[in-house]
């Protein structure tokens, strides 16, 4: 059975100032136990919130800085993702090759 997990309002707003502040996604997630797809829903959701909100911005323009956000926490979980792979490559970089036994 899932367990429903609720987080306060202040809480999810928290996380997502972290988000807009610079902060990955999968960061947050890792150092808080929520999801990375929670925390993406409410970023997009207060992304859309935000949208509603801007008075005299074009809703194309709207569409498309959604848009662009949502990119920008794309290439940020990828980013993340390829300074995780060039530490360990550089780890086994250094490392030294075990000797083998020539029986």
């Amino acid at each position: 059975m899932k367990k429903d997990r609720r987080y306060p309002p202040e809480y999810r707003r928290r996380l997502v100032d972290l988000v807009r502040a610079g902060r990955t996604i999968v960061s947050l997630a890792n150092e808080y136990g929520v999801s990375y797809s929670a925390i993406r829903k409410w970023v997009m959701d207060a992304d859309a919130a935000a949208m509603r909100n801007l008075d005299g911005v074009a809703p194309g323009d709207q569409t498309e800085l959604l848009r662009l956000r949502e990119r920008v926490a794309e290439l940020e979980e990828e980013r993340e993702i390829l300074k995780k792979a060039s530490a360990w490559f550089a780890q086994e970089a250094t490392r030294t090759p075990s000797k083998r036994s020539g029986s």
